[in-house]
């Protein structure tokens, strides 16, 4: 034990108040520095490690073996005195601290209701057989649905192990009934991000040419072309005039009728008030019409919004549009052209959506969400998620359940309620 460079502790114990204070300043009286330091607390009962080494600048020449004794004789009095124990390991540990601490790390989170133990351990299996190691797993949630992140290393600097990661981890995730998202570390995750959603089936539930459709009397016929666009099968501008030219001749009324029956998704509002309460810019990008994300805008709070424009004339939709389609390429020139107004990279973006229609903005942003999408969507995001709660994508972004309840609060609304989904 004399070529010890460094001691590794773990002290373990029934959590109270006092604890990790106590243990601390037992380590204070001490030559020694933390290197590394974690605690977790699980089910009552408390974890906290530490790496520690000799401050040789306070006690030059002093010997690290008979400094680590003390402090192990120190550690264990504590230890009896809370009804804790406490283990040692030592040896070159700091250099294992630094090497993982410099090294390129990600996020594997992992969703599901409910979260079953074979699931998780087939996800971790599929980080080990990438030769990668779990250094921390943290659960986010446990409502509306359980969600846990891990912290790797090993796998992020080489892109072939990063690539057969991701690969596994997909295949698995959908062998498990899972979703799983893998983002790179940093500090990025918590800098100030933009995020831009779909509108149609992501924000809302349901088409809203759907509900035009049906005050118009031809919902059946726009339903099929809808469906056809959304899979990808016909051109999105094509699809688009299509559909708009059946509603020719409807009342202009029916738009805030319309307005009135949509209902968001289940989660968007707390989706929404959590991130802009962290900091995030919010907007909203539709193939769909002005006159109903201008409603969004303004009763969520949004900070960006772009979408197509109905024609109305004397009051009558004429069953054309005004200016240019927002489409499939155009959703991703709308995301970079929100990012540059914001100030965020594109890498610092987020893009959720559900369609065909969303993909090339999907692959544009830093992360893509696929939201109980069509397969070919799925296949083609960075990740899925396929519960129907909005507010489960700020998991994949690292914030919990907590922090999304201190938005609530913060805000003096009612307690986050899946239930709670109507615009007005």
């Amino acid at each position: 034990m004399n070529d010890e460079t460094t001691l590794s502790v773990t002290v373990t114990g029934r959590d109270r108040p006092g604890i990790s204070a106590r243990l601390l300043s037992t380590l204070s009286v001490f030559p020694v520095t933390i290197v590394d330091l974690e605690q977790v607390v699980l089910a009552g009962r408390l974890v906290l490690g530490a790496v520690l080494e000799v401050d040789e600048r306070v006690a030059p020449g002093v010997s690290r073996h008979r400094v680590f004794e003390e402090v192990r004789n120190a550690l264990d009095k504590t230890a009896i005195d809370l009804d804790m124990e406490a283990d040692y390991a030592s040896g070159d540990a700091h250099n294992r601290v630094n090497e993982s601490s410099s090294a390129a790390r990600l996020h594997v989170t992992v969703l599901a209701d409910p979260l079953r133990p074979g699931a998780l351990g087939a996800i971790t299996s599929c980080v080990a057989r990438a030769g990668a190691n779990i250094d921390r797993i943290e659960r986010l949630s446990s409502y509306p649905v359980t969600s846990v992140e891990m912290e790797i290393s090993g796998a992020a600097g080489d892109p072939a192990r990063l690539a057969q990661l991701r690969a596994e981890l997909a295949m698995e995730a959908s062998t498990q009934g899972v979703d799983v998202a893998v983002q790179p570390s940093g500090l990025h995750r918590r800098a100030k991000h933009l995020i831009v959603m779909d509108v149609d089936s992501t924000l809302i539930q349901g088409e809203v040419i759907e509900l035009l459709a049906a005050h118009a009397g031809c919902e059946e016929e726009v339903a099929r072309v809808t469906e056809q666009a959304m899979r990808g099968e016909l051109d999105f501008e094509e699809s688009l005039r299509r559909r708009v030219a059946l509603l020719k001749g409807l009342d202009a009324g029916a738009i805030a009728e319309v307005c009135e029956e949509i209902q968001l998704t289940p989660g968007a509002r707390t989706l929404i008030r959590t991130l802009k309460r962290l900091g995030y810019e919010c907007g909203i990008v539709s193939g769909g019409f002005t006159q109903i994300t201008d409603v969004l805008v303004e009763r969520l709070g949004l900070d960006y919004s772009a979408a197509n424009t109905l024609e109305i004339v004397d009051g009558k939709l004429t069953g054309g549009l005004v200016g240019p389609v927002v489409d499939r390429k155009g959703k991703a020139v709308t995301l970079e052209r929100f990012a540059r107004e914001a100030g965020v990279p594109l890498e610092q973006t987020v893009a959720v959506g559900d369609g065909a229609n969303d993909l090339d903005m999907l692959q544009t942003a830093g992360l893509g969400v696929a939201f109980n999408a069509k397969p070919v969507v799925r296949q083609q995001a960075d990740t899925s998620v396929n519960v129907p709660y909005l507010d489960t994508i700020a998991f994949i972004l690292g914030i919990t359940r907590e922090e999304i309840e201190a938005a609530d609060l913060h805000a003096h609304a009612e307690p986050a309620s899946i239930g709670h989904t109507s615009l007005g």
